[in-house]
């Protein structure tokens, strides 16, 4: 899961919000991420509020937060050099990398970047929120 999509969830005004939370609701538990979306989502939100819930979920089992960057610092920066002129940030590099850690391609997000990123070097990503 992507920072977008979890802005989205917890932003009303967002323009998405209504279809990311439909969307929440049908998904089995947990939701995996990595502590980078998280980060950013707490920042973007910038609500202590969100924040709370967001640590809530992650407490409660909801979301899953697999990825030890400890162990995957080399491949997160070759990815991130990789898409330098996209470019892929911090958060999205490590997202690319956790799909080759837990082989799925599926993702939740609202950045069409995911169209152009590659997991496993060639496998395109399965977006589970069509993009226009």
């Amino acid at each position: 899961m992507d920072a977008g999509f979890l802005i989205a969830i917890y932003d009303k005004d967002e323009r998405h919000h209504s279809l990311c939370v439909s969307l929440y609701e049908t998904i089995e538990n947990p939701l995996v991420t990595c502590e980078a979306v998280l980060a950013e989502a707490i920042h973007i939100l910038g609500l202590p509020s969100a924040a709370d819930r967001i640590i809530a979920s992650v407490d409660a089992g909801i979301l899953e937060v697999p990825f030890r960057l400890n162990q995957s610092a080399s491949a997160v920066r070759e990815i991130m050099r990789k898409y330098r002129d996209i470019p892929a940030d911090f958060a999205d590099a490590c997202l690319i990398q956790m799909a080759d850690e837990l082989d799925t391609g599926d993702i939740l997000t609202l950045d069409s970047d995911f169209k152009h990123y590659r997991w496993r070097r060639n496998k395109s990503f399965h977006l589970l929120i069509p993009l226009k």
